[in-house]
């Protein structure tokens, strides 16, 4: 009986994940290193130090330290800050993108953070393409499906091991909404689009009203209004606090959106924009960053046709900063870089390319005082390439968050779920009996 259980347990044993090294000092020598906000240097060291990035320059300028760090030769690699994806939905699973139900078409009140799967594949594959922060969003069903998460890559074995922290030790996000075609069906639901922007515009006029009550209380518990977690979430956005990520593919809903944000006043970051690129005065105008996303299979909906390759460049020379994300699995996020290689096809030019990926992004989430570019005292978020970032023969060789490496693609386990196999898709290790699990070439 024994070795039975024992047989049994061998089918459902976690794969081997080494606890990665604590972070501490290291230093990456002999290394292509491209800040992204500063000159690309062809010969370099980047120095971190406690999570943190120490200093960077031309290895002529390297001194040895009383200090000695642990010394990595990164001859023939590039180091460039790890990839920020402003719209992803790893780790997301179930009806509605794991946020709102069907109960209401406006759920700002839910957050997407108390259904994340830790243990979603999706997660290793993330940092075997080298991305490192994440903007986790439940789906666009809704006019509002809940609060985004805001996540780091690190080792972690519950949600709360990724979420970013503001300074109040609060996790950060920001709230997702939408329009087009993806949240009309039957009531409660709107129907068309302009009743979509009819019931959004009613929510924050309540959201107003409830702000105004929470003014005049003053804190006061006697006075204070019956909580209501819908409305502090809308006031959160109304004062600024919450940006809005807002899922919008045609131009008339471009429009629409920039219409809301005027009238009540609050950040939003238009995503996928597919019709962005008729438009980019406009958007420039109302100062909309925009998250872009990129398909190169056929597929999709009605209102994405117009999508083109060229929405990165034409809203880049307008000045709207333009970040790319994956929407994965629209796009497998081991394939994050194609993203503004494409739209360098399309004309972009290559330092827009970079910051499309990394600095824009970290803007977009509020973070680029934290992550985005290599600069000292920022996180120690960067991967190692083995060519330049754009080559479709490029490969990630190491991704590193806050100064400890979380993907090494020399390791088995790791290499699987950069190149896919049996045991890739789930977070269970594969029984694989007699096969020599060592050959992984």
């Amino acid at each position: 009986m024994s070795m039975i259980i024992s047989l049994l347990a061998s089918l459902f044993i976690t794969a081997d994940q080494p606890a990665p090294p604590d972070s501490g000092r290291h230093v990456f020598v002999n290394a292509r290193i491209i800040p992204v906000t500063q000159t690309e240097i062809p010969n370099g060291f980047l120095l971190i130090d406690n999570g943190k990035i120490v200093e960077f320059g031309d290895m002529t300028d390297w001194k040895p330290s009383a200090a000695p760090p642990t010394i990595h030769d990164c001859s023939g690699q590039t180091i460039m800050p790890g990839l920020v994806c402003t719209h992803s939905h790893i780790g997301i699973q179930g009806r509605g993108g794991g946020g709102a139900d069907r109960s209401d078409p406006i759920q700002p009140d839910v957050r997407i953070l108390d259904t994340i799967d830790i243990q979603n594949s999706g997660f290793r594959r993330a940092v075997a393409g080298g991305l490192t922060c994440l903007n986790i969003m439940p789906g666009s069903g809704h006019l509002s499906s809940g609060q985004t998460a805001y996540v780091k890559l690190r080792p972690a074995t519950r949600v709360e091991d990724l979420l970013i922290l503001d300074d109040e030790n609060r996790p950060m996000g920001g709230l997702k909404m939408a329009n087009g075609t993806n949240p009309q069906r039957d009531a409660p639901f709107p129907g068309t689009r302009g009743k979509s922007a009819s019931l959004v515009r009613q929510a924050f006029i309540d959201a107003q009203e409830y702000q105004r009550k929470l003014d005049e209380a003053a804190a006061d518990p006697g006075k204070m209004p019956e909580r209501n977690l819908r409305m502090e979430a809308l006031c959160e956005v109304l004062r600024g606090e919450r940006v809005v990520h807002h899922h919008t593919h045609r131009h008339d809903d471009i429009l629409t959106v920039l219409r809301l944000a005027d009238e009540f006043d609050f950040r939003v970051v238009l995503h996928h924009v597919s019709d962005g690129w008729k438009i980019p005065d406009e958007i420039a105008e109302a100062g909309a960053p925009c998250s872009v996303i990129l398909v190169d299979s056929p597929g999709g909906k009605q209102e994405a046709i117009d999508i083109s390759y060229e929405t990165g460049r034409i809203l880049d020379d307008a000045g709207v900063d333009v970040a790319f994300h994956t929407d994965d699995l629209i796009t497998d996020s081991r394939w994050f870089r194609r993203m503004p290689a494409l739209a360098m096809r399309a004309g972009m030019d290559r330092q827009s390319a970079l910051e499309s990926i990394t600095i824009k992004g970290a803007m977009m989430l509020d973070l680029d005082d934290r992550i985005g570019s290599l600069e000292p005292d920022k996180d120690a978020d960067f991967i190692l390439l083995d060519g330049d970032p754009f080559s479709i023969y490029t490969t990630n060789l190491q991704t590193w968050v806050e100064g400890r490496k979380v993907f090494d693609r020399s390791s088995p386990s790791d290499r699987l779920y950069a190149v896919g196999g049996p045991g890739a898709g789930q977070p269970l290790r594969p029984y694989l009996c007699c096969i020599d699990e060592g050959h992984h070439e």
